[in-house]
């Protein structure tokens, strides 16, 4: 077998694996989503599903991303952009961080808290904003495969998200601070939206990795 038919079968794999990494990410996020829901009305059996949903997601991504670093060991110098690749891949590991990391904070803060300051429906807002990003972070995943000059649309588009998470971030805080007089409380909120905040940061580190592929190819 040619090398270059190597390097192809070698490519088509990352890309794969890659694709599977963002699929369960952007289901863990999904998970995250319904969290919030499940804690506002109480029903505690979702939130424990969801909780686990997401730890379990988690777990997959981080064995992914191993497999992904294993076979692009296994074939050396065959792929020119395999450093790209496993940038990406550890990237998109961090936000599964983030994610578990949010729904712990979420998780441990009281409801009145959340409903009194209509906190629910800005971190909804906020979490909902990060699905959309890492939405877009799985159709230029899979535009690696397809059409890779599409991604630099969506980059764009991630971009913007990233933006709108970040003004919206700094209102949340400033309004926990002169709002929530519960310490505890107070920290756990802004622990929560700095945490969706730096997913976003992290989607968009994301996108500039994946534009970056797409460029290689």
């Amino acid at each position: 077998m040619y090398n270059g038919e190597l390097e192809v079968q070698a490519k088509r794999k990352a890309l794969a694996v890659l694709h599977d990494e963002i699929t369960h990410i952007l289901n863990a996020a999904r998970d995250l989503s319904s969290l919030s829901d499940s804690i506002i009305k109480g029903t505690n059996k979702e939130t424990e599903l969801s909780l686990v949903r997401m730890k379990n997601a988690g777990e997959e991504v981080e064995n992914l991303r191993r497999k992904m670093t294993r076979e692009i060991s296994d074939t050396g110098s065959l792929m020119v952009y395999r450093e790209d690749v496993l940038r990406t891949a550890y990237i998109i590991d961090d936000i599964a961080g983030y994610i578990t990391g949010i729904a712990f904070r979420l998780a441990n803060i009281k409801i009145a808290t959340l409903k009194k300051g209509k906190f629910d429906e800005d971190i909804s807002e906020l979490i909902n904003m990060v699905v959309e990003a890492i939405f877009k972070l799985n159709e230029m995943a899979r535009a690696l495969s397809i059409n890779p000059s599409s991604t630099i649309e969506l980059a764009q588009e991630v971009q913007n998200i990233e933006r709108k998470v970040d003004n919206s971030y700094r209102k949340v805080v400033i309004k926990a601070l002169n709002e929530i007089p519960n310490t505890k409380d107070l920290l756990l909120v802004k622990d929560a939206v700095e945490g969706i905040e730096g997913m976003a940061d992290r989607c968009q580190a994301a996108s500039d990795s994946l534009t970056i592929l797409a460029l290689s190819m």
